[in-house]
């Protein structure tokens, strides 16, 4: 299925054509070779991790992701506790705005890694990582700043991947979907659930996208081995293939 998905590259109007993953790798704590693998047969042009390692060496284990899969580090890991944004060389970055939330007491520090980056002649574009609070409270003031953080970078484009820890009826993910594209709900491709891998059941993790980008394609790939997919982390790979447009 994957080698079924639009080739990523520039166009002939201008435009680029972007294969973006959205993963979360459980702080790299299961089989970490088998997800470097997976991570590759997706072809990504970028990638939104969550969970990367916070605790234990992270720029190192961040820095031995990128060499494994190919990528380099865009920004994320401790500047946003956690979330992380790995590309392709072609993905030129032109400025960083990674941030940590407010954080309620008692809970995880949550932030988001953000990237704004140029691919060819296409316009440039925010690419945002984020892991969401498992206190619905927080999570839906979280979905509140992410929109504004989309709003604070400058571009008229961006992407959001992530692990949103919440159902697409509920109510932080409606306030997205309000203004935002819902990948799978625009292009479904694939599966729509995203865990738990020996039985995915939920559909947690999203790729949201500004007006503007166009989603072609967006989903779990169902031609991976589940026995890797079961090994390598506790969540699903979802893949989104977007037509960014020419630039001015």
């Amino acid at each position: 299925m994957l080698a079924d998905l639009p080739a990523s590259g520039p166009q002939p109007d201008g435009s680029e054509v972007v294969r973006l993953l959205s993963y979360n790798i459980r702080s790299l704590r299961d089989d970490r070779t088998v997800l470097a693998r997976l991570v590759r047969a997706c072809e990504p042009d970028l990638v939104c991790v969550q969970e990367s390692p916070r605790f234990w060496f992270p720029r190192q284990q961040a820095g031995w992701l990128a060499r494994s899969t190919g990528l380099v580090i865009l920004s994320g890991g401790l500047s946003a506790s956690g979330p992380l944004l790995l590309g392709r060389l072609r993905a030129m970055p032109l400025s960083v705005h990674d941030v940590l939330l407010p954080r309620t007491p008692g809970l995880h520090q949550r932030g988001f890694a953000t990237t704004v980056v140029r691919l060819g002649t296409a316009e440039p574009f925010s690419v945002t990582s984020c892991h969401l609070s498992l206190d619905p409270d927080e999570r839906y003031d979280q979905c509140g700043m992410l929109l504004e953080q989309l709003d604070r970078v400058g571009t008229r484009l961006g992407v959001v991947g992530g692990d949103f820890n919440e159902h697409p009826d509920g109510p932080g993910w409606k306030l997205l979907a309000g203004r935002l594209q819902d990948g799978w709900a625009t292009a479904p491709w694939g599966s729509g659930f995203t865990s738990v891998p020996a039985d995915p059941y939920q559909r947690i993790d999203a790729v949201f996208a500004t007006p503007g980008i166009e989603v072609l394609a967006c989903g779990v790939p169902d031609d991976l081995p589940r026995k890797d997919l079961i090994a390598a982390t506790d969540h699903l790979p979802l893949v989104a293939v977007l037509r960014i447009p020419a630039g001015s």
